[in-house]
């Protein structure tokens, strides 16, 4: 699909001059809550994303935000810095299976990209092997809002968290071993041209702390095991993929993309968020928004600029 100059420029407005995404996401809202307390307000989490924005997104190719507590922080950001902003509400309807996506009721892609956006990110919780018909009306609300952005000339990011129905527990051990097929197949699924996706924001497709020498329990695969299924993820797609964190620490992440560059896995960069900041939201309800700041501008900023030390060595070029 030949992407339109207005689109290719939005697309390179969102990643650096290397040609891939260094990006820091904070579109969190239920669990950015559940990290900085229930009790938190709206002026408190939208005070703590500017926070985050104003320190961080000097080194980081674009930000994602979310419409609801994140407009303070896209002003507070780095001219330099993208922007990226989130079209669907928090969680997912949980009256029936199958973890169904919902819109934010307020806004369309025209009034986000009105409103600065140079792309826009929808997520979809997916389990490949659900045959309950769930699957087919998630590729229809795929489908609108691919087709939303092509009207609108503005890059669609599809970020994919994989799950299995009859697996409550995705960070165990029983995920861990299928989660490869469950994160590849996903992957090859949105990558049809039908949905219209410019960039797939991704898990890597195994969990790290199962493979033999990374994490310190029982494994679930050998070190050449994983190294095969990061080569089979990126060979399974033709459209540009970023990592997420998944909420990892920003070693094992940092090692994670090592590992992947080593396996000769060609992503494209990252949308990193909670292993960026998330010292920053403990600290800012228990000792304050100074106390925050502070731990930003040293553990936050020698994060980033670790992980984008990192990224110069691991990531490849988009191709845009």
């Amino acid at each position: 699909m030949r992407n339109s100059e207005l689109k290719t420029k939005r697309l390179k407005k969102l990643m650096n001059e290397q040609g891939y995404f260094s990006a820091l996401a904070i579109d969190q809202r239920g669990a950015l809550k559940r990290m900085m307390g229930e009790d938190t307000s709206k002026e408190q989490i939208e005070s703590f994303k500017k926070l985050v924005s104003e320190n961080l997104t000097p080194h980081a190719s674009a930000i994602l935000l979310d419409p609801e507590y994140g407009w303070p922080a896209v002003e507070s950001k780095d001219e330099s810095c993208g922007l990226l902003v989130a079209y669907e509400k928090t969680g997912y309807d949980t009256t029936e299976r199958g973890r169904f996506p919902s819109l934010l009721p307020d806004w369309s892609v025209k009034k986000l990209v009105e409103k600065g956006a140079d792309g826009i990110k929808i997520l979809i919780y997916h389990d490949i092997d659900d045959h309950s018909g769930v699957n087919d009306r998630k590729d229809v609300f795929v489908e609108r809002i691919g087709s939303e952005c092509l009207a609108e000339d503005v890059p669609f990011f599809l970020e994919i968290l994989t799950y299995a129905e009859e697996i409550p527990d995705t960070k165990g051990k029983d995920y861990a071993k299928v989660k490869p097929h469950k994160v590849i197949e996903s992957m090859k699924h949105f990558s049809d041209e039908r949905f219209k996706v410019d960039v797939l924001k991704v898990e890597v497709p195994v969990n790290m702390n199962y493979v033999a020498g990374y994490g310190e329990g029982e494994h679930v695969h050998s070190k050449e095991e994983a190294a095969v299924f990061f080569k089979e993820q990126s060979d399974v797609s033709d459209i540009p993929y970023i990592f997420l964190s998944a909420g990892v620490s920003a070693a094992l992440f940092q090692e994670t993309l090592q590992f992947a560059k080593d396996a000769n896995a060609a992503f494209h960069g990252v949308l990193c968020g909670r292993a960026t900041w998330s010292g920053a939201a403990h600290l800012y309800k228990e000792a304050g928004e100074k106390a925050a700041g502070e731990w930003l501008r040293k553990e936050g900023k020698n994060n980033i600029t670790e992980l984008n030390d990192v990224l110069k060595e691991t990531a490849s070029h988009s191709g845009y």
